[in-house]
């Protein structure tokens, strides 16, 4: 006779990921591609080989997994951003021209589907839905670290020349969409020196 498999509990083995881990993994993959409205909780469970059971115990709700999948991409932007301010720490201009084309390389990728946190603001228009609000923290942090990069500069308004910058990156995450491949990397450093000119 031949033994049956019984489903394995507890701690995954070492070097293999945990059933949270996966299911994060494959709900950023899909709700980034596919929008998250189009992507249900029965796909992430079948692409995860999570079973549904255990995607509910980790998260109440699909969203409280949108709000996951919000969070970890938030925590990587500023991974991702931390990275490069530690390589320009004295030179908030080198920072700045380092931060834009970055951003412009990553819009310029094969598989852009635009600013994660600006798709789920227009995917979920209840201002209280917990994915937008890590959403409108994330973009609220990014204006204030472009204003103290601003106030470096010697930016006369640093929030007003934040808000200006934000608005110009956030305007290429949507052109990198929707228009032909242009030089996003020098339409934006040249479009945030004529602001702090």
């Amino acid at each position: 006779m031949k033994a049956t498999a019984r489903p394995r509990r507890g701690a995954p083995p070492r070097g293999e990921a945990s059933a949270r881990d996966r299911i994060l993994a494959t709900a950023n993959e899909l709700f980034y591609s596919e929008g998250i409205r189009a992507i249900g909780v029965d796909t992430v469970v079948a692409r995860s080989g999570v079973s549904k059971t255990s995607l509910y115990r980790l998260f109440e709700s699909k969203d409280a997994l949108i709000a996951a999948f919000a969070a970890e991409r938030d925590r990587l932007f500023w991974e991702w951003w931390d990275r490069i301010e530690e390589q320009h720490a004295d030179d908030p201009r080198a920072l700045l021209d380092a931060l834009l084309t970055e951003l412009a390389e990553r819009i310029g990728r094969p598989g852009f589907r635009g600013c994660p946190f600006l798709n789920l603001t227009m995917e979920f228009p209840d201002k209280s839905h917990p994915g937008r609000v890590v959403a409108r923290n994330n973009k609220e942090e990014m204006r204030a670290r472009l204003a103290a990069i601003a106030a470096k500069l010697g930016a006369a308004d640093p929030n007003r020349i934040a808000s200006q910058l934000a608005l110009l990156i956030n305007g290429a995450s949507v052109t990198g969409l929707v228009a032909e491949q242009v030089d996003l990397k020098d339409v934006l450093i040249d479009a945030a020196r004529k602001l702090l000119a």
